[in-house]
């Protein structure tokens, strides 16, 4: 008689073991400072999603694994903030949202785009005007989401 291979059971959902902020911790993530520059605030919640998604970080564990990170003027920002929020609990979009409204406010994101649609090559090489563009495409997503739209793009800013 042959064994057949044990199956999970589909009823039951496969236990997911629950990260520790020590090990969290270990990949030393960025921490976060206030600051003016919206890069620096992009960055720093990108390097956040990119650890939780590593560690596969529990929703309700997110807000308070990042805020540990969030140091000087960016911790009492969100003291604060936490307070207006009320009694419930704070989700990581909405987290997201408030921290973006305030280290990169729509204004910002604006300008930013406006920089991007006309940026041109000018007095730069080919390859230093890819890395610009490749730094500022990311505030715009929606305008370089095909490799045929970015190639438009990035050709009309060339030098004839």
């Amino acid at each position: 008689m042959l064994l057949q291979p044990l199956r999970p059971d589909p009823q039951v959902p496969p236990v997911v073991p629950v990260v520790t902020f020590k090990q969290f911790q270990s990949v030393k993530p960025l921490e976060f400072e206030d600051s003016a520059d919206p890069t620096k605030a992009r960055a720093w919640l990108k390097e956040m999603e990119k650890t939780f998604a590593l560690f596969k970080v529990e929703a309700d564990q997110k807000i308070n694994f990042a805020s540990y990170f969030l140091k000087g003027e960016a911790n009492y920002w969100w003291e604060s903030k936490k307070a207006l929020e009320g009694e419930g609990v704070v989700t990581w979009d909405r987290f997201t949202e408030l921290f973006l409204e305030k280290y990169f406010p729509r204004f910002m994101k604006n300008r930013m785009e406006i920089t991007f649609l006309e940026l041109k090559q000018g007095n730069l090489s080919v390859t230093d005007y890819e890395s610009k563009f490749t730094e500022l495409a990311r505030f715009v997503p929606e305008q370089v989401n095909t490799d045929k739209k970015r190639a438009k793009i990035f050709q009309q800013g060339l030098k004839p």
